[in-house]
């Protein structure tokens, strides 16, 4: 226990936290300066996110004697029916697309492997195509 140097004392500073007080550091704690107010114009830093609504088609609407619950019906399954026909096209895509990767995977192994059997069968698929028998 000897060995160990003697801790400095603990002060609370004015702010309400804790320091250990050095011999060298003895000069009091002093608070940061507030920040001064700039004697020009202040810029003004505006965030502008998404315009409103645009609610002349439901004015129309309304303005032809349509009932405001048709209105809120538009208001509500229109956006409703545009993403459920986007998912359905997407779903078709996709299967176009896989459709298209299995038929050329089998026209590829039946070529691969079929021998004179494969040529002669896309041979008589070519000519059915053209329409010539």
């Amino acid at each position: 226990m000897d060995q160990l140097p003697m801790p400095a004392p603990l002060v609370r500073r004015p702010d309400g936290t804790y320091a250990y007080a050095t011999e060298t550091d003895l000069t009091p704690y002093q608070a940061p300066a507030a920040p001064t107010v700039p004697a020009g114009p202040q810029v003004v830093h505006q965030h502008i996110h998404q315009a409103p609504p645009d609610r002349t088609v439901q004015r129309i609407a309304l303005g032809s004697g349509m009932g405001a619950g048709t209105v809120a019906a538009g208001v509500y399954f229109g956006p409703l029916l545009v993403g459920a026909l986007t998912a359905i096209a997407a779903n078709l895509a996709i299967l176009t697309f896989l459709a298209v990767a299995l038929t050329w995977g089998v026209v590829s192994v039946v070529r691969s492997v079929g021998g004179a059997d494969g040529t002669a069968a896309a041979h008589n698929v070519r000519k059915a195509r053209r329409g010539k028998s």
